[in-house]
């Protein structure tokens, strides 16, 4: 898989993922905050409010994929924005279901990790 094409998938997976808390947010986020607490009329709407900024970030990496530049940037605040998410479930891990936590952590995780990496190879793809 070349750099670009899993620097696509990623922000693909991130529009999608958008997309889905927007729509529905009690049943996508169900299982990371617990089915009781998505029912709380403030817990939809911070769950929107993640969806549209995963949604904007997943189109900005779209939109920036092929500039040396900016490109890179947006991978790496995509992977800030995916580690705080991590360190923030981690942080509320006793209020949260456990499979929620490590669901969350795992992804989020792996998402940053995976930024980070493209966002330095995109960077230095001509070096």
């Amino acid at each position: 898989m070349t750099l670009r094409r899993g620097a696509l998938l990623l922000a693909a997976g991130r529009t999608g993922l958008g997309l889905a808390v927007l729509a529905a947010p009690e049943k996508i986020t169900g299982g990371w905050l617990g089915r009781e607490n998505t029912t709380q009329p403030v817990v939809r709407y911070l769950a929107r409010s993640l969806g549209a900024r995963d949604l904007a970030l997943g189109v900005a990496v779209l939109c920036s994929l092929d500039d040396a530049v900016l490109g890179p940037r947006i991978q790496a605040l995509c992977a800030f924005a995916d580690g705080v998410d991590a360190l923030a479930t981690i942080w509320a891990r006793k209020q949260l279901p456990r499979h929620g936590v490590l669901g969350t952590v795992a992804i989020a995780g792996a998402s940053a990790g995976a930024g980070l990496y493209f966002s330095h190879k995109l960077a230095h793809a001509d070096a």
